[in-house]
């Protein structure tokens, strides 16, 4: 650059925990005009989930601490923040407080700046300490991991060994394998290339609180801290060692303490230590403590990762009897869209004013621990149905969201686009050991390894996965234990990937529900492998990615539609071609004669965060020469009247007549057209509708008896494709026929409602609201 002298960097203020660190540093006036003495400026990054290149920006100003508020915040302004921090450059920023929000003044408004200048008091703004913002809109930023040559001494680098970001429990054992979860021990933090711990006194449980929450506990419980006593005097010291094989192994060593914290105060409703108030041991002082003793917390864990069958299974049934939450759209275990049940039906909560405290206590409702991030703007994907809650606000120690304050809503304070979700701290369980992934062309993709037989010291065995009955869901629990998300396709040939060293078949007869967290909790052949087709050729593999389709059919629209129609049998043969009328079909007097048809609309919608395509190349699409398409996937929907007991009695199936962008919302672009061999596929935010005139879009019930029924329509039922949801993708509607007319009412998603307005749903069909002829 030219010669402008050199460049310097303010004094800066760093936030560690509730500790604070100097960092000073001259700055020489460069050549050229000179501003008026100022009140000097200090920087700082707070709140969580931080780290030490990003996080909340706090100004000093004026003797008083404030933060900076979003609006029209740009890269601009990030790049000269992140430079008085004394880094490089930004690579991002952040709005809405994600990293939780301030207090103290709103110091800065309508920061504008091009990224050059030397200060942010040089950028166009509102002027100091005028806005019109709430700290709900304190703005973050995230700076490039490169220090400004020149910049560090001394109190920077104390400044980087003095966070506390990580933490762990250290359980006490005489030897041998420990069984995870961890939910016991003695609490440590990293310093440096090592860990350190905690002065226990004044230690009590809200701190306790605040680190099982950590851990992905839902609650604390009183440890016996005479054990750890006793424990720490008797035990001999022996090596310790971690990470043996993909099984966690962990001993004690006898050692004297390294303290580091002391004086931790929490209040419980925080959802990491570092936002508790607490003081540094300076130096390493294994005698700092007094008469105490380290930190011992003990934790009590939720049910999906209780210890024992049968405790297991007694509390997953406690929390399926009174669930009024859940979460819906996550690829994770702990993360999703929060959807609430109120009036016996499912609905979401508006992320106006959606934070970590609120978050938090929807983690520790469903058995996790605090919230790791509370996120707005639909980040899970858009729900349906009405939008419960508005504004919800809670403390953070209730315990049940439905406790917090909250605003009733109206249709005009929010929409699906806001729909709130969160992520949970779970416990540390190890299951990404013992699976990897072989021959891909990216991390993401490859053939799959699992590891079995580590015994006690021992390596593990790798191995591969029969291909044989290997599908959709068995791929999403593998990208699930891979922390790879959702699961694009599930392979059965793997050929063309590159060999691996492992061509030993250890896993068969794979079947899995696609919830699980592990490949070992689905079904399986166990010992005794069966495959007929051996080799890495017939391995099982998998496609992962961050996103995924949701397929939603919109309910109200079959209602409107639904009609009979008894048509002639000489216009049916296309539909008969194509597999699309009643068996009995066959036997009719053709051409003479006519099969009854309920008929109705259908509109699918992806909601979610990826396109959905058809899993077949269009290399290998059909062409149907009597309707003149291409079919993509062998079957999309199926159609069922079903009797009240789930007897079928009638049944059709639409094979993917074309996927295409029929509508999109305002905002969306199609992208899928079907004419002249286009691409196939239904765009995010767009929807496919196939009217009720034509051809298959409808059930034949010619032989259906007048009764009470069930109509029922699933998407994707083969689940060729996959989907972030599968849950949502059955309709169904009550039906009444008498054998001229049919009335079909009630149209509702699969699990828009609650098990008991499902159960009385199909039981007792209600009264008649909506009649079709």
């Amino acid at each position: 650059m030219g010669g402008c002298g050199t460049w310097a960097w303010p004094e800066l203020l760093v936030l560690l925990g509730s500790a604070w660190l100097w960092v000073g540093s001259a700055q020489p006036t460069p050549p050229g005009p000179t501003q008026a003495p100022g009140p000097q400026l200090r920087f700082r990054l707070a709140g969580y989930p931080r780290k030490h290149n990003e996080g909340r920006v706090e100004v000093f100003y004026n003797d008083e601490w404030g933060t900076i508020c979003d609006d029209d915040f740009t890269l601009g302004n990030a790049h000269v923040l992140c430079r008085h921090l004394g880094f490089v450059a930004a690579t991002g920023w952040a709005h809405s407080a994600k990293y939780g929000k301030g207090v103290g003044r709103i110091w800065l408004d309508n920061v504008n700046c091009a990224g050059s200048e030397r200060s942010i008091g040089d950028c166009k703004h509102r002027g100091w300490g005028n806005s019109d913002c709430s700290h709900e809109e304190d703005a973050g930023v995230v700076c490039k991991d490169e220090r400004i040559p020149g910049f560090k001494d001394s109190n920077v680098i104390e400044t980087e060994q003095s966070h506390v970001e990580e933490v762990r429990l250290r359980p006490v054992v005489s030897g041998g394998r420990r069984q995870l979860p961890v939910t016991e021990g003695i609490v440590e933090v990293r310093y440096k290339d090592g860990w350190a711990q905690i002065c226990d006194q004044g230690w009590d449980s809200h701190n306790s609180r605040v680190i099982c929450g950590m851990m992905g506990f839902p609650a604390e419980k009183k440890v016996n801290r005479n054990f750890y006593k006793l424990a720490s005097k008797s035990q001999p010291k022996q090596k310790r060692r971690e990470d043996v094989g993909p099984k966690k192994r962990l001993f004690t060593e006898r050692q004297q303490p390294n303290y580091r914290l002391h004086s931790v105060s929490c209040m419980g409703t925080e959802v990491h230590l570092s936002m508790c108030s607490f003081e540094f041991y300076q130096g390493n002082s294994s005698a700092a403590c007094g008469a105490g003793m380290p930190a011992v917390v003990s934790c009590v864990p939720g049910p999906l990762f209780a210890t024992g069958n049968a405790h297991k299974k007694k509390q997953r049934q406690q929390q399926q009897g009174q669930a009024r939450i859940r979460l819906k759209g996550g690829a994770r275990v702990g993360e999703g869209r929060v959807e609430v049940l109120k009036s016996s039906e499912w609905g979401t909560i508006c992320d106006d004013r959606w934070n970590l405290q609120s978050a938090s206590v929807v983690c520790r409702e469903l058995g996790f621990g605090s919230a790791k991030e509370a996120l707005t703007g639909a980040r899970m994907g858009q729900g349906t149905g009405p939008i419960h809650l508005n504004e919800v606000q809670c403390r953070g120690t209730e315990k049940s969201l439905w406790n917090c304050p909250f605003r009733n809503i109206t249709q005009e304070d929010c929409k699906h686009t806001e729909d709130a979700a969160v992520r949970c701290n779970i416990p540390y369980m190890g299951y990404e050991n013992l699976i990897r992934l072989s021959g891909g062309r990216s991390r993401f993709e490859g053939r799959v390894e699992v590891a079995v037989g580590a015994g006690d010291g021992d390596q593990p065995r790798w191995g591969l996965v029969c291909g044989e009955g290997w599908g959709t869901l068995e791929a999403m629990v593998a990208c699930r234990q891979l922390g790879l998300g959702f699961a694009n396709h599930g392979l059965q040939e793997t050929w063309y990937w590159d060999a691996s060293n492992v061509t030993e078949m250890v896993m068969s007869g794979v079947k899995c529900a696609g919830h699980e967290m592990s490949l070992s909790h689905c079904q399986h052949h166990g010992a005794s492998v069966s495959c007929r087709n051996t080799g890495t050729r017939f391995a099982a593999g998998v496609i992962c990615s961050e996103t995924a389709s949701d397929l939603l059919l919109h309910a109200p629209l079959v209602q409107e539609t639904a009609y009979i129609e008894d048509r002639p049998l000489h216009m049916l043969y296309c539909a008969a071609e194509e597999n699309c009328l009643a068996s009995s079909a066959r036997l009719a007097n053709w051409p003479y004669g006519h099969r009854r048809l309920l008929r109705f609309s259908s509109q699918i919608h992806n909601r979610g965060r990826a396109d959905f395509r058809p899993k077949a190349g269009r290399h290998s699409w059909v062409w149907h020469e009597c309707h003149r398409h291409y079919h993509s996937m062998d079957i999309f929907t199926h159609y069922d009247i079903l009797t009240p007991n789930g007897t079928k009695v009638a049944e059709g199936h639409k094979a993917s007549f074309c996927l295409e962008d029929t509508e999109c919302e305002e905002d969306v672009a199609k992208r899928y057209e079907c004419a002249n061999f286009g691409e196939q596929g239904i765009t995010v935010g767009c929807w496919d509708l196939y009217r009720h005139d034509i051809d298959c879009q409808w059930i034949d019930i010619t032989d259906v008896k007048p009764g009470n029924y069930i109509l029922q329509v699933v998407i994707n039922p083969n689940f060729e494709v996959a989907e972030s949801d599968f849950t949502n993708n059955a309709m169904k509607c009550n039906c009444k026929y008498d054998g001229h007319r049919i009335w079909v009412h009630s149209c509702h998603i699969g699990d828009a409602l609650s098990e008991e307005a499902n159960k009385r749903f199909e039981q007792y069909p209600g009264q008649l609201n909506n009649q079709i002829s």
